[in-house]
């Protein structure tokens, strides 16, 4: 009976002693490498999506109808001020200033009949010699005669300037397009359009800014502000870069008041002709911020939710109920990593510039962001302590 008891108690012992929680051994610290925040004077380009415009771009319309009977120039040509463009068919207007010229010479020879009546008539009413009426009447003739002259005469200037009209000379100096009629074709005045001309040197890029930066460029159209080298350049279409500098031009009379957004002008030389109208380009503005800036590596920050965050390492000790603090070593230091929300500012190359949320000399995570929670345990590199480390987690 003794043995059975002895027995059953033995088991009951080693039941209990199963029964105890066994203690989850904590996770080993995650190996990560580390980059020490510094100051630094950084330059770097404020890049905008922009489009070329002509400085002056007009539709060439005829302000006569006609026939198209000459095209003088070769489409996508360079053309000088005045130079020949198109004629539409003179004759009509050829005869219409012929008639005009002899109407006014027949206007002019009842003048001088005029003239010399009144004269006559003048001269009798001085002695009573002629009737009143006949008298007036001259006179009245000879101001109708007048007036007919000039009439006359504004219609040979008008059969003049439409004879003018039927030739279409290039108004400035520009690149035309390719022609919208052909020789023969019938155009009307003010609805055909013939052509568009443009100028191409220099040529202008606009681009647009928020009403926050407005105050900066008024200070750079103003000459507030001195202007560093290479303010202004320009990325064509396939990514290379264009060989000219740009300055600026003008800014747009308002803001829009749905975007907040106004549109700023550059003028760009364009000797060769490289810039075309309606290009897509991109403005870079050479920019540098005032005194020191908190740069990065792009790999440290996390994106959360439209969010942006790095896990700065500082060393902590356990204290109480599991919490950590990083304000004794009372049981020896060790590694976490803790999450800090950043404001991102402009990007530079493979860095970006930080605005708020970290200090110059915080450690913050370079590798090893993706497998980190807040306060996580790490170590730098392969175990190596955080005083034999630099800012890439390498022995000195």
């Amino acid at each position: 009976m003794m043995r059975v008891l002895l027995s059953t108690g033995l088991i009951g012992s080693i039941f209990l002693f199963s029964c105890k929680p066994r203690k989850t051994p904590p996770n080993p610290p995650m190996p990560v490498n580390v980059f020490t925040v510094t100051g630094q004077k950084v330059w770097y380009y404020d890049k905008y999506p922009a489009t070329t415009q002509a400085l002056s771009q007009v539709d060439m319309r005829p302000q006569v109808q006609g026939y198209i009977t000459g095209i003088f120039f070769k489409e996508g040509a360079v053309v000088k001020k005045g130079q020949k463009l198109y004629e539409i068919d003179q004759r009509l207007y050829q005869q219409s200033l012929k008639t005009a010229q002899a109407n006014l010479l027949i206007a002019q020879g009842n003048l001088k009949q005029a003239q010399q009546d009144a004269d006559r008539y003048v001269y009798l009413n001085k002695y009573n010699a002629v009737a009143k009426q006949l008298y007036d009447h001259a006179l009245i003739t000879l101001e109708n005669a007048k007036g007919s002259v000039k009439a006359s005469e504004q219609a040979v200037k008008t059969a003049g300037t439409n004879l003018t009209y039927a030739t279409i000379l290039a108004p400035f100096d520009g690149t035309v397009g390719f022609s919208l009629v052909k020789i023969g074709d019938m155009v009307s005045v003010g609805s055909t359009i013939l052509n568009t001309i443009s100028t191409n040197n220099p040529m202008a890029v606009d681009f647009v800014i928020n009403e926050k930066q407005l105050q900066h460029y008024e200070d750079l159209l103003k000459g507030r502000l001195p202007e560093p080298d290479s303010l202004f350049t320009i990325l064509l279409p396939n990514g290379t870069l264009y060989s000219r500098l740009g300055k600026i031009y003008t800014i747009d009379r308002a803001v829009d008041q749905q975007t907040g957004a106004i549109r700023v002008r550059l003028v760009f030389p364009n000797p060769a002709n490289d810039l075309k109208v309606g290009m897509s380009c991109v403005v870079r503005v050479h920019d540098q911020d005032e005194g020191l800036q908190l740069v990065i590596p792009n790999k440290a920050i996390v994106e959360q939710m439209g969010e942006y965050f790095v896990y700065v390492v500082k060393d902590t000790v356990m204290a109480p109920k599991g919490k950590t603090t990083a304000t004794s070593y009372d049981k020896g230091p060790q590694l976490r990593a803790f999450q800090k929300k950043v404001k991102l500012g402009q990007t530079v190359l493979d860095k970006v510039i930080i605005k708020e949320g970290i200090q110059e000399g915080d450690r913050i995570v370079v590798d090893g962001v993706q497998s980190l929670h807040d306060g996580a345990r790490v170590t730098l590199g392969n175990g190596i302590p955080p005083e034999n480390s630099n800012n890439n987690g390498k022995k000195k």
